[in-house]
């Protein structure tokens, strides 16, 4: 995958969701409780009870914090479901909203509230999602490592792509290969410091300034709706 400036798009969302901690810890938090609804609170016997738990580690959610939920969700009815939503924004750009959530009539009124006050589109579902991928991404620090040995390694790890940025090696892979990958990474003596699933955009959308600034004041907003996990958008930062 070519583009330097998509990723410095991700990385633009990604120095803001760096700033919501407790946005990182709700995430896991609600993957942690459904997975357990969905297949119980062994973690030996179910992998997306691990894989949540993984990710949590990750965010740096405390070990009891991960106990907690677990037998919260052994004893609590919530349940939480994922919901995607689908926005144009200014200037033909692209935006997507991950949600999860235990109450899609409130999530959903919280993005209509969000279109009312900072404008934009709720488009119907697959009208923007075509012009994104989604591809699995770690990220793994640059200091003291040779990247052609670490791009043989991606290679034979089943990685799909590289990319060198700035403080970092972009390792992208099949949605469903990202932790086998980091896991054999691991192995071999590299350690990824994020490691996400992303919807990275095929194109960006190119704005003057004026929507460009009303693109950034709506995805803000949508940033901060309880509910909503992640947004990607398209446009060119």
């Amino acid at each position: 995958m070519a583009g330097h400036s998509k990723w410095a798009n991700i990385k633009h969302k990604k120095e803001r969701a760096d700033a919501k901690k407790g946005k990182a810890f709700s995430k896991v938090t609600k993957e942690i409780i459904t997975a357990v609804k969905q297949g119980g609170s062994d973690p030996k016997t179910n992998a997306k009870l691990r894989l949540a738990i993984l990710k949590a580690k990750e965010v740096n959610l405390p070990n009891e914090n991960i106990e907690r939920n677990i037998k919260k969700a052994e004893a609590s009815d919530v349940q939480y479901e994922t919901i995607t939503y689908e926005l144009y924004g200014y200037g033909g750009v692209g935006i997507i909203c991950e949600a999860m959530t235990d109450n899609k009539n409130r999530t959903y009124s919280d993005i209509r509230i969000a279109t009312n006050k900072r404008g934009g589109v709720i488009a119907n579902p697959g009208a923007v999602s075509y012009q994104f991928d989604q591809k699995g991404i770690l990220q793994i620090p640059k200091s003291g490592i040779d990247p052609d040995l670490l791009l043989l390694e991606v290679l034979e790890k089943g990685g799909e792509d590289f990319q060198d940025e700035e403080e970092a090696y972009f390792i992208i892979t099949a949605p469903d290969q990202l932790y086998q990958v980091k896991e054999g990474l691991e192995k071999a003596g590299y350690k990824a410091a994020e490691a996400n699933i992303e919807m990275i955009p095929k194109m960006l959308v190119a704005c003057d300034e004026e929507a460009k600034k009303n693109n950034e004041a709506l995805i803000e907003w949508l940033e901060g709706i309880d509910d909503v996990d992640e947004v990607y958008h398209n446009m060119e930062m």
